[in-house]
């Protein structure tokens, strides 16, 4: 009958629920798993102070299994990348708190401009920013870039859309005057972001670009 059909078709809202319920306990331990390789990785280069280390020393770290590791990675660069992305959310968060103590759109700018040079350039000091040396995996980014650039396009993209907010704002505050705010925040970001090769290749510390330094330059690029 079509109406028994119809009722058996019906799930249990139990079965629902308990299978939802064992999704979620998986999830959770799948992810706590996986944050142990990061952890291990996130030691290794503290230690270190470079990315070259092998999957078999996370492995030994995090005393968990090669099986395991290949379940949630599919390699050194997939592992490197998570850390990456790690990194670049830790960065974030920190802008943001940046921005959100100023109230001026132009010294809102400006505080994500010098905070954004403090993450990026490994010439700063390692702990000035961040739970780990970051110096490391900014440099390793450069590599990965060349075989992931929409994984580091996606890490990336909260920062760039908060830049894009910050700009459109002292565009329209008329602190700064761009006839294209994207560009201008693509412009801006760029700079920040790879003054640090900049700097690696002058050999006097006292003449490598500053974060502000690198903040009035770009301000006189965006008419402010």
């Amino acid at each position: 009958m079509a109406g028994v059909e119809a009722v058996d078709a019906i799930e249990p809202g139990w079965r629902e629920r308990a299978v939802a319920k064992s999704l979620t306990a998986a999830r959770s331990r799948a992810e706590q798993r996986a944050q142990r390789y990061l952890d291990a990785a996130f030691e290794l280069i503290d230690e270190k102070g470079t990315t070259e280390f092998t999957i078999q020393e996370v492995i030994d770290r995090s005393k968990q299994s090669l099986r395991g590791f290949y379940e949630y990675f599919t390699g050194k660069d997939e592992l490197v990348l998570a850390l990456f992305e790690e990194t670049v959310r830790e960065a974030g968060a920190d802008i943001q708190l940046a921005v959100d103590a100023e109230t001026v759109p132009l010294a809102q700018l400006r505080a994500f401009t010098i905070r954004l040079h403090e993450w990026c350039d490994p010439a700063e000091t390692p702990r000035k920013r961040g739970a780990h040396n970051r110096r490391a995996i900014s440099e390793f980014s450069m590599h990965l870039t060349t075989d992931h650039s929409k994984r580091i396009r996606a890490a990336l993209a909260p920062v760039s859309h908060l830049l894009i907010e910050l700009i459109d704002a002292a565009a329209d505050a008329g602190a700064i005057q761009v006839a294209d705010t994207r560009r201008a925040a693509a412009l801006l970001q760029q700079s920040v972001m790879y003054s640090w090769f900049g700097n690696r290749l002058v050999e006097n510390p006292r003449l490598r670009l500053t974060a502000e330094e690198t903040w009035e330059f770009c301000l006189h690029g965006l008419g402010g």
